[in-house]
């Protein structure tokens, strides 16, 4: 078991952004919502490329900061995410991706059934020592 992705030990990365800005990449934040429930599914990230990738092609479209390379969602687990709308904040620094799902799974972890995640925010933080599958 992977314990970053499916321990309960608190483990949160608060240095992503500054390893990111180290790359030199230049992003921003792209929180992906269903367009149809409003749950966010998860947070990536943008550069122009990946932005202009998503609008033409319809589908959601993100820059791998780990990879550094476009990440096509879906491309490799079939778990597409067709493009309703994007939009951008009032401080221009961050986009929304509102998408539908082509598949039930979105998040590359798999639950207890081996099922894929249908999101990424799949643990609920309930004290600092402890965390608890949702």
């Amino acid at each position: 078991m992977n314990q970053l992705e499916e321990g309960t030990a608190l483990t949160l990365d608060f240095h992503k952004l500054q390893s990111i800005a180290e790359t030199g990449s230049h992003v921003v934040p792209v929180v992906l919502q269903d367009a149809d429930t409003d749950e966010v599914l998860f947070v990536g990230y943008a550069n122009e490329l990946a932005l202009r990738t998503t609008l033409e092609e319809g589908v959601a479209v993100l820059w791998s900061t780990s990879r550094n390379e476009l990440w096509k969602k879906g491309a490799t687990s079939g778990d597409v995410l067709a493009l309703v709308d994007v939009r951008v904040n009032c401080e221009q620094n961050s986009l929304l991706y509102r998408v539908t799902r082509t598949r039930g799974g979105v998040c590359h972890t798999t639950d207890a059934a081996g099922q894929t995640r249908p999101g990424c925010y799949y643990r609920r933080l309930t004290s600092a020592e402890d965390m608890e599958f949702v």
